[in-house]
């Protein structure tokens, strides 16, 4: 099957997709887009998040052929500049999770930081409870998730303030 979709902001076509193939495969094993990471492959832990057509969703849990004419944002898709891997400009949130040492082994990273995008989207002053809620489907092994914390508060911080100018 042929799928077409937009994928990062460009027109993608992808043959020889399998009917029961997963977004998650497609974006990784087709497409070169590695930053969605393959976990639990049940939708349990959030490594796979991509926007589908705005709203977050487990790549693992959707069709390949489920995105037909849709649009889909990957992690990679954040940064600015996102077809050129030399001259990035990282998404504040993804910047914030640097700084903030909210990475380790990196293996949630890209869904978490792809949900916290989000939050911070729709709520762009949020509280611990409400960050905390946003990202209880995600999970993470080695944070212990106060740096995950630190991170969408100084990220949410940094677009109240160029809000602000």
């Amino acid at each position: 099957m042929r799928v077409n979709f937009t994928v990062n902001g460009a027109e993608e076509t992808v043959d020889d997709v399998w009917e029961g193939e997963s977004l998650l495969y497609m974006l990784r094993e087709r497409m070169g887009l590695p930053g969605s990471k393959n976990a639990c492959e049940q939708g349990e832990c959030g490594s796979c998040t991509v926007y589908l057509d705005g709203v977050p969703a487990c790549s693992c849990l959707v069709a390949a052929g489920q995105v037909e004419g849709r649009e889909v944002i990957t992690v990679e898709g954040l940064a600015e500049g996102s077809t050129g891997a030399d001259d990035q400009k990282l998404d504040p949130v993804q910047e914030a999770f640097v700084e903030a040492g909210a990475v380790q082994c990196g293996f949630c990273t890209p869904g978490l930081i792809v949900q916290s995008h989000d939050l911070i989207e729709r709520n762009p002053d949020p509280s611990d409870a409400e960050i905390r809620e946003a990202l209880a489907g995600n999970l993470c092994r080695c944070t212990g998730y106060e740096k995950i914390l630190d991170a969408v508060r100084l990220a949410a911080s940094r677009k109240a303030e160029a809000a602000a100018q």
